[in-house]
């Protein structure tokens, strides 16, 4: 049987965790640690103390009244996917624990279609290839019509 790291729970509530497939167990929110326990593997687990973590990143839709699942990323270990039943109680509970700044709002789907846009055409790569093309015809020619 594995130990917590808590010595109280705030928070306990039934969640996901997104390993490889989903993984059903309990998710506990407490004084030391998060804490993530499989219901039927007991060595499925996850203990993330609260000073390891560096951003928590939260899914918001419809103003903040829906948040199917969060992200909790962490300084050595990388990130963790979870979803819980009450997801927001869940949010509120962890914001306790870390500063304020480590909280993050994940990029809705347009923001990110919006900035795939940017990639593919960004600006200022534009205007240096388009300006070493006309250097390169008023050299050649002499007068420059597209100045």
């Amino acid at each position: 049987m594995v130990k917590s790291l808590n010595t109280e729970m705030a928070h306990t509530t039934k969640g996901t965790w997104f390993r490889e497939g989903p993984i059903y167990g309990n998710i506990m929110v407490g004084d030391k640690a998060f804490e993530f326990y499989n219901d039927t593997k007991l060595q499925d687990y996850v203990q993330i103390p609260w000073d390891e973590i560096t951003y928590v990143i939260a899914d918001v839709y419809f103003g903040g009244k829906f948040i199917p699942r969060f992200e909790i990323r962490t300084k050595q270990n990388g990130r963790f996917r979870f979803a819980s039943r009450k997801s927001r109680i869940t949010l509120k509970e962890i914001q306790k624990r870390i500063p304020r700044e480590s909280l993050r709002k994940a990029p809705s789907f347009i923001a990110v279609l919006k900035q795939g846009f940017k990639n593919l055409f960004p600006t200022h790569c534009q205007e240096e290839i388009i300006s070493e093309y006309y250097k390169k015809i008023v050299q050649s020619n002499g007068w420059a019509i597209f100045l």
